[in-house]
């Protein structure tokens, strides 16, 4: 009788499953085929699928390789920040991805291939188990297998936006030799589509609510999702249909206050449609169900050590506005006297603003003479805060957002420009940007703004598509600033060419760690294939051009 051998769960997928280290593994906690379909053990695959969402995929404390943020894959090498810690030298593999030097063997390359492979396979076995339980629950079994759906579209979304060729393996896959594919086989039209089945299967089954188990994704997460994909393959009129879903349940609304969306009190608030479940101190060894992927970034250590993911001067300069609260796009360093958009302040750490409840932000960040003055504040929680883990790995529990209700109307907006409605676009930007016109603005403590705070709405339509185009592209980079997005938007848009060079030209002459930096058009819109799936994979495996 075949045997389920559940140590698989924290072994790398990939090819690298197929190596004779793999085949020759000792099994630890065996279980057989009879244990393996109780209804615990059927929901402790389901389990398992979801716990690698946080990129922490075995016992190594390196998960900061392979971030569900995206912070390095989609920030640092962005014109939004730079990849900060010690120098060059401190994680020297994220440095040579920040300057477009990205080589097959780092380790960043390789770990994140593996943590997401590694829920791919995971929700395959969930399903496949799933399907041929007799006893489990009849109507549980079709929501728990649409989650599996659900989590398995997720991990190839983010395959396929990182690397772009990659080989599809399903719950039909059993055998070691079925792991063998190739990453060229099927188009990437033909990828989406697989990717968007998920998503459409999980749809139709999830229920519209999850409130007792926030964890777990809904119907509409599942239709955002769906909206995304669509965005992403440029069919617009779906991702139209898609998003009004959405927005037309009634489920989601945008919160009062920019700030509130990133307490931890707040992690699974009105406007968040699906995130990562991050916690502390529940038990598990070494805390690594909290943000192991952000863990090197500040409170990160004993605070402020580590250090990374620090904010450009080009992403602060993009925030400054004009009298009439308008975006002013000229990359002139930022003054004291100009008036910028509020969201720069619940975004980046300034000196001489208030840092959360820490007081004044006047401390020396690390390396300043590399990176500069400037630090991530968005997505941090203050070291007095219990969602904080103050001894080591140094993690918090706030949960990282993979889908907001930002997004989805900016996505509406974005669809509604391409299919040349104007109007509809300025209408769904000024939703955002309304937000951030009545939110509260960061104050000293005598209650007076911390700086020149100006920002309205557009109030008259765009004269055409390419101011509508652009202001739709300045909102989505001021909205979503240093949430691991704006390097897949800069590609999708056809523009990471011109925008990272630009960037480039400009930032050297600020930060001497970018002197040798150069974007590849070409190349560098997606990241090389890992070189130990290259060699594993047979010749089945085409490494991505330029690499």
């Amino acid at each position: 009788m075949r045997r389920i051998y559940l140590f698989i769960i924290i072994i790398g997928f990939g090819f690298s499953s197929c190596s004779k280290s793999f085949l020759n593994d000792t099994p630890i906690g065996e279980l057989s085929e009879t244990q393996v379909q109780t209804p615990d053990n059927l929901e402790g695959l389901v389990v398992s699928a979801y716990s690698v969402l946080n990129g922490q995929f075995d016992e190594a404390s390196n998960a900061f390789n392979s971030p569900a943020s995206n912070w390095s894959f989609g920030d640092v090498v962005s014109d939004d920040a730079y990849k900060g810690g010690g120098g060059t030298g401190d994680q020297n593999q994220i440095h040579l991805m920040e300057i477009f030097q990205t080589n097959p063997s780092i380790i960043d390359v390789d770990r994140k291939w593996l943590a997401l492979y590694e829920g791919v396979k995971r929700a395959n076995l969930a399903i496949r188990e799933l399907n041929k339980s007799e006893t489990f629950d009849p109507e549980l079994k079709k929501q728990r297998i649409a989650e599996m759906r659900f989590l398995r579209g997720h991990y190839y979304f983010e395959l396929k936006k990182i690397y772009n060729h990659i080989p599809w393996i399903d719950e039909t896959d059993e055998t070691t030799d079925s792991y063998y594919k190739s990453n060229t086989e099927l188009t990437s039209d033909q990828l989406w589509q697989k990717i968007l089945d998920d998503f459409d299967a999980a749809y139709k089954v999830l229920p519209a609510d999850q409130s007792a188990e926030p964890a777990r994704p809904t119907k509409w997460a599942a239709r955002a999702y769906m909206a995304k994909c669509y965005i992403f393959m440029q069919d617009w009129n779906d991702a139209i249909t898609a998003a009004d879903d959405v927005i037309n349940s009634g489920k989601y609304h945008l919160m009062d206050n920019f700030r509130d969306v990133f307490l931890p009190d707040n992690d699974n608030g009105p406007e968040i449609i699906f995130a990562v479940q991050n916690s502390i101190n529940d038990g598990s060894p070494n805390n690594y169900n909290g943000s192991i992927g952000d863990r090197l970034m500040p409170p990160g250590g004993p605070f402020p050590n580590y250090g990374f993911l620090r904010p450009s001067q080009n992403l602060v300069n993009s925030f400054k506005t004009d009298a009439a609260g308008m975006p002013v796009e000229d990359n002139v360093n930022v003054t004291d006297a100009d008036y910028v958009d509020p969201r720069l302040d619940h975004t980046v750490g300034r000196h001489g603003i208030p840092y959360l409840d820490m007081g004044l932000y006047n401390w020396e960040p690390r390396d300043a003479v590399t990176y500069g003055e400037f630090i991530q504040k968005k997505r941090q929680v203050s070291k007095n805060s219990p969602a904080y883990l103050q001894v080591w790995p140094y993690v918090t529990s706030m949960n990282y957002y993979i889908i907001r209700y930002a997004d989805v109307l900016l996505w509406r907006a974005e669809a509604a420009i391409e299919t040349g409605d104007l109007e509809t676009g300025r209408t769904y930007i000024n939703m955002v940007r309304g937000r951030a016109k009545n939110s509260e603005v960061v104050k000293f403590d005598d209650g007076t703004p911390a700086a020149n705070y100006s920002i309205d709405t557009y109030n008259t339509p765009f004269a055409d598509k390419a101011e509508a185009t652009t202001a739709l592209r300045t909102e989505r980079r001021l909205e979503f600033a240093l949430e691991g997005h704006r390097f897949f938007d800069l590609v999708r848009w056809g523009i990471a060419d011109s925008v990272m060079n630009s960037y480039f030209d400009v930032e050297k002459t600020r930060r001497t760690h970018l002197a040798n930096a150069h974007f590849t058009a070409g190349k560098n819109e997606y990241f090389p294939i890992p070189q130990s799936m290259v060699d594993l994979g047979k010749g089945m495996i085409t490494q991505n051009p330029g690499y």
